[in-house]
């Protein structure tokens, strides 16, 4: 069901992108909007792990360097099928993690070191077979195409503002100025809120994902809570672009609506995890 529903929006995603590609300059307009999304595609798919794993200052470390947390991946990735991916350390207290890589090939773990002290070893595996299903669905390349998309169709609206404050566009004749204002507020606000939705969807299909991996789902759900609240009490200084990445939302949730949330309600990933302890 949450393959389907991506597929659905990533195409509703799409098609919003060309129609505003379309209303803005015609053919043209659409090519534009194909050929710089492409653009845009293939440098994130290339360079976006690098950049992120940078951005928080991880460390990359060795088994001997960090047993505990690179055992636990290694026996993941070995359940997984999946290559070993490289495993790093964040420095700081707030626990939380996330997985990047444009493949299982080059894929990459990331823990803070908050995580590592506050799990016991069968919560820390479940997270980290969290992150081991992002890689295995290529959730990073999937989340890097809708951000892609999503960033592209808010520089279209832009443009389709000012168009349609001075003149401009395809409908330009036809007195269709105030169309393409409507547009220009309309669609960003449209691509956030489907890029949200994509991004809640892959994050409990990771959490299925993990569970059976680990064959631990309790361990993944009590894992959740305890990063949930941490996260609550000491927030990560982190950029809200990569808030996606993370297995919980580093972000303070106080002033944001759950409609504009990247990850579900903690309460519901627990409850499904909770019925899938039942069937496994």
């Amino acid at each position: 069901m949450n393959t389907l529903k991506t597929t659905l929006l990533l195409t509703l995603l799409t098609v919003l992108f060309i129609f505003i590609g379309n209303l803005l300059g015609g053919n043209s307009g659409m090519i534009f909007a194909l050929v710089f999304a492409a653009l845009l595609n293939l440098t994130a798919y290339w360079f976006s792990d690098k950049i992120v794993l940078k951005m928080y200052r991880a460390q990359a470390v060795t088994e001997a360097e960090a047993p505990r947390l690179v055992g636990v991946v290694r026996r993941g990735a070995q359940s997984a099928g999946l290559p070993m991916p490289k495993v790093y350390i964040i420095p700081g207290a707030t626990p939380n993690a996330f997985a990047t890589g444009r493949n299982p090939q080059h894929a990459a773990v990331a823990a803070t070191e908050g995580i590592l002290q506050i799990l016991n070893e069968d919560e820390l595996e479940g997270v980290m077979a969290h992150e081991l299903t992002h890689v295995k669905n290529r959730d990073t390349l999937i989340s890097s195409v809708v951000a892609t998309i999503a960033g592209a169709i808010s520089m279209l609206a832009n443009m389709a503002m000012w168009a349609g404050m001075f003149g401009g566009g395809r409908d330009r004749e036809r007195g269709n100025g105030l169309g393409l204002l409507v547009m220009a507020v309309v669609a960003p606000l449209a691509a956030v809120l489907i890029q949200t939705a994509i991004s809640r969807a892959r994050e409990f299909m990771a959490d299925e994902g993990g569970a059976r991996i680990s064959r631990k789902p309790l361990a993944l759900a009590s894992a959740l809570r305890k990063l949930h609240s941490a996260n609550l009490r000491i927030p990560m200084q982190a950029n809200p672009s990569t808030a996606h990445l993370f297995i919980v939302s580093p972000l303070s949730g106080g002033s944001m609506l759950s409609l504009f949330s990247t990850h579900p309600p903690v309460e519901q990933r627990v409850a499904r995890l909770q019925e899938l302890a039942q069937r496994v």
